[in-house]
């Protein structure tokens, strides 16, 4: 059965399990998803602000301020974050203030430290009017009770800071799913083994465990079974307790691919074959109660299923791609969605050369993978839908 890109993400996310949620420190949900909405628990900032150094004062009294025509203001005391002015300045008046430091009661505005002036410890020239926009307004960013963070998030370093600044230090999150695996071939040795020829190095796993841990999975790795159906059934059982079962290679049309024939002899097959390039021998299916996704054993074809289906399957969350206008033309194909490489100079993609699968290199050197739908012809200065690297 071959299936489109959407029908397979489709299909593995139906038979992956809910993993459920757990409470977590926020230091420690980095890659994480968020389970559910969050809400400002204080406001940001907590108080009306100067956003510079400098002083507050009252706007109105520093009207026609400049380098020819200063206007000198009595200095009446300093507010600073952690001790703010206490009392209330006047007209005429103003306090020196520092960035993040509370707005004294009667000041509405800012003049910056450079256009200042000192005229002893007491008074100060301005050289230019003070600004309100140099004022944060208490709330500005976010209010007590205001949900802030939606659930379904991904807890970015920037999302996490965010948590903690709305004043959560525990955020609820889904339980990360834990995913065997296992590469498979007899061609396939350890790095740092000396190489005979045929042989290469196992970069899937190396690649696909680095890419299960950037999506938030436990990873359970199988190491790695040669090309014998005994040896196959052997490292799958040592899966027991994983949600899913992720394979590299086996799952072609060779005479030696028994990780196919292993799962349409014994277990269950939902669909094989994905109508894309590179990346089209993929494999859904289960074995004994576990569900197992097949990938290509080539390192640019696994990676790339694993880019655009695998991924969102596991995370719950979509492709996320951009428009960009095409700098070169892009191959098309009548009946498979396309995933060329690009680079991307000055907003705009360009074919990367060399799109075969053997070229791992490729996927390094890429800044993105272009998507061209099936029978879609693609010229340069169309526009287009990419997927960063």
């Amino acid at each position: 059965m071959h299936v489109s890109v959407e029908e397979a993400r489709a299909m593995l996310a139906a038979l992956l399990p809910d993993p459920g949620t757990e409470t977590v420190a926020v230091a420690q949900a980095l890659g994480r998803v968020l389970a559910g909405d969050l809400a400002a628990l204080v406001s940001h900032p907590s108080a009306t602000e100067s956003a510079l150094d400098g002083i507050a004062c009252r706007e109105a009294d520093t009207r026609g301020a400049g380098p020819d025509t200063p206007v000198l203001l009595k200095v009446v005391g300093e507010s600073r974050a952690g001790e703010p002015f206490t009392g209330e300045v006047g007209p005429g008046e103003c306090v020196r203030i520092y960035t993040g430091a509370p707005m004294a009661r009667g000041t509405d505005a800012i003049c910056p430290v450079e256009q200042l002036r000192d005229q002893g410890l007491d008074a100060v020239e301005l050289l230019r009017a003070a600004s309100p926009g140099d004022v944060r307004a208490e709330g500005g960013d976010f209010r007590a009770g205001e949900v802030v963070m939606r659930a379904g998030l991904p807890l970015t370093s920037p999302r996490l800071a965010l948590a903690t600044a709305l004043g959560h230090a525990e955020v609820r999150v889904r339980r990360r799913l834990r995913v065997a695996l296992l590469s498979t071939g007899d061609e396939v040795v350890a790095p740092g083994t000396p190489l005979r020829a045929g042989q290469v190095y196992d970069s899937n796993s190396v690649g696909l465990g680095a890419m299960l841990r950037e999506a938030g999975c436990e990873v359970v790795p199988l190491g790695h079974a040669p090309d014998r159906p005994e040896a196959l059934e052997d490292a799958i059982a040592r899966a027991g307790g994983a949600d899913v079962l992720l394979t590299s290679g086996g799952v072609s049309m060779g005479k030696y691919d028994f990780m196919r024939d292993l799962l349409i002899d014994q277990g269950r097959v939902s669909f094989w074959k994905v109508r894309m390039r590179p990346g089209g021998p993929a494999l859904l299916g289960g074995w004994k109660g576990l569900p197992v996704f097949g990938l290509p054993g080539n390192p640019v074809s696994s990676l790339v299923v694993f880019h655009v289906i695998v991924r969102p399957a596991l995370t719950g969350q979509p492709v996320q791609t951009l428009h960009l206008r095409a700098a070169t033309p892009f191959r098309t194909l009548s009946d498979k969605t396309a995933f060329w490489r690009a680079t991307i100079t000055g907003g705009q993609v360009s074919d990367y050369g060399q799109q075969g699968s053997g070229v791992l290199r490729s996927l390094s050197d890429a800044d993105a993978l272009v998507i061209v739908p099936e029978g879609q012809k693609v010229e340069a200065g169309d526009e287009v839908d990419v997927i960063l690297l």
